[in-house]
C-alpha cells in the first residue's frame, strides 16, 4: 500500500502537468532550431511528392479529424479519463488504417485484372499484323475504368510526339505497380529492339497477371473473416469499458488516479501495439518496383553483338 501510494504521489496532477509543459516547451525549442538553421533544399520532383502527401494528409484530416474530435470528447464526459478521450479520438482516426485494407486489396485486384485484360487486347491488335504505335490507341478504347485514363494520357502523348520509351515509362510512373513495371518493360524493350516474340511475351505476362489476381481472391476470402473477427473484438472491448464507466463507475474507481490513468496508458498502448501487428500480418507483401527512374527515363541498353543487326521488321 505505501507503495501504491508513493507511486500516486509521484503520479499526481501537478507533476503530469509539469511533464506536459516541459514536452511542449521542448518541441518549440526543436522548432525554433529548425527553423533558424534552416533544412537542405530538396529536388524539385521530392518537393512535389511532399506537397501531394501533405495534400491527402490534409484530406484525410478534414474527413477523420471532425469525427474523432466527437467521439473524444463524447467519451471523455462519459467517463471524464483524458486517456480515454483521447485513445477513443486516435481509434476513430485510424480506423481504416489498423482495420481496413479490403477497400485497398479490392483496387489492387481491380488494376492486376485491368492490366491482364489490356495485355490480352493488346497482344490480340498486334496479332493483325499492326504495329505497337497503332495498336495502343486501338487498345486503349476498350481498357478497364480502372487502366484507362492513364491509357488515355498515354495516347495524347503519343499524339504529342513523345516518344514511345518515354511515354510508356511515364505511364509506369503513373499506375506505380509492380505488375504493371514488368508488361512495361517488354514494350519499352519491344519499342527500342523491334524484335519479334511480342505476342508470345505478352500472353504469358496476361496468364500471369491472371494468376496474381485468383491468388489474390483467395487471400482475401481467407483474410475477411480474421478481419472481421478483429473488428468485433475491438468493439466489445470497448463498448464493455464503456459500460462499466458509465453504469458501474465503482467497478473501475482505480482508474480515476492519475496512477490509474497511466496504467489505462498501457493498456491502450498494448492494445494499439496488438492492433499494428495484426494489420502488418493482413498486409500482401508485393515486390517492389523496378521501372524506375531519378530525374532521367530509364534507358535500356542494347546488347553490343545485337546493336548493329536489330532495326524495324
Amino acid at each position: 500500500m505505501n507503495g501504491i501510494t508513493s507511486m500516486g504521489g509521484l503520479f499526481s496532477l501537478p507533476v503530469l502537468y509539469a511533464l506536459l509543459c516541459g514536452l511542449v516547451v521542448g518541441g518549440g525549442l526543436a522548432l525554433l532550431t529548425a527553423a533558424i538553421a534552416g533544412l537542405p533544399v530538396k529536388p524539385e520532383h521530392e518537393r512535389a511528392d511532399a506537397r501531394d502527401r501533405l495534400a491527402d494528409l490534409a484530406r484525410f484530416a478534414g474527413r477523420r479529424g471532425s469525427i474523432a474530435v466527437g467521439a473524444a470528447l463524447v467519451t471523455l464526459l462519459l467517463t471524464r479519463w483524458a486517456v480515454a478521450g483521447i485513445a477513443t479520438g486516435l481509434l476513430v482516426f485510424t480506423w481504416d488504417r489498423l482495420f481496413g485494407g479490403a477497400a485497398e486489396e479490392r483496387t489492387a485486384m481491380r488494376r492486376v485484372e485491368a492490366l491482364a485484360a489490356w495485355t490480352e487486347s493488346l497482344r490480340d491488335t498486334i496479332a493483325g499484323a499492326v504495329g505497337l504505335e497503332q495498336a495502343i490507341p486501338a487498345s486503349a478504347r476498350a481498357a478497364a475504368p480502372a487502366l484507362r485514363p492513364h491509357l488515355e494520357t498515354l495516347v495524347d502523348r503519343l499524339r504529342a510526339r513523345m516518344p514511345l520509351p518515354d511515354a510508356l515509362q511515364l505511364l509506369a510512373d503513373e499506375i506505380d505497380d509492380a505488375s504493371a513495371d514488368i508488361i512495361v518493360a517488354a514494350l519499352i524493350l519491344n519499342a527500342r529492339l523491334r524484335g519479334p516474340g511480342l505476342r508470345q511475351v505478352l500472353g504469358a505476362l496476361a496468364k500471369s497477371a491472371r494468376e496474381e489476381v485468383d491468388m489474390r481472391q483467395r487471400v482475401m476470402a481467407q483474410r475477411s473473416s480474421t478481419r472481421r473477427s478483429v473488428q468485433i473484438v475491438v468493439g466489445v472491448s470497448v463498448a464493455f469499458v464503456l459500460g462499466l464507466a458509465i453504469f458501474n463507475r465503482e467497478f473501475v474507481s482505480p482508474y480515476s488516479t492519475p496512477l490509474g490513468q497511466v496504467v489505462l496508458g498501457l493498456v491502450c498502448a498494448l492494445f494499439a501495439l496488438g492492433f499494428w501487428w495484426l494489420r502488418k500480418l493482413s498486409t500482401i507483401e508485393t515486390p517492389e518496383r523496378f521501372l524506375v527512374r531519378d530525374a532521367q527515363p530509364v534507358r535500356f541498353a542494347q546488347p553490343p553483338s545485337t546493336r548493329e543487326e536489330v532495326g524495324p521488321r
